[in-house]
């Protein structure tokens, strides 16, 4: 099943610098939800297209956060989108930070 509730902006030129100026340093990778096919989106939020979908049983890098669409998922409710890829953004209550909160810078 395809899941996921959030929305929000977001800057696409500013993720894509966030992501360029991350990609020399050790980004981290979470895990997806047990049994979750997610939606990937072009921006953070669920009004942002569809750009593709994550297999189940994946995990993630985040190479930073930002606010968006509150969504309401496996590990609780939260306005926080992670930026996976250049573009590319899922709802953080759908992958296991260990956190309720940021854990990554903000994307800017």
């Amino acid at each position: 099943m395809s899941v996921e509730r959030v929305e929000d902006a977001g800057s696409a030129d500013a993720s894509e610098s966030a992501v360029a100026a991350m990609a020399t340093e050790t980004v981290r990778h979470y895990a997806v939800a047990p049994g979750v096919r997610l939606n990937v989106r072009s921006g953070p939020g669920t009004n942002y297209g569809i750009v593709r979908v994550l297999p189940e049983g994946v995990k993630v890098p985040i190479y930073c956060q930002t606010p968006g669409t509150t969504v309401t998922g496996p590990y609780g409710t939260s306005n926080i989108w992670d930026n996976i890829d250049s573009g590319e953004f899922v709802s953080d209550a759908y992958v296991q930070t260990g956190s309720d909160g940021y854990i990554a810078p903000r994307c800017g």
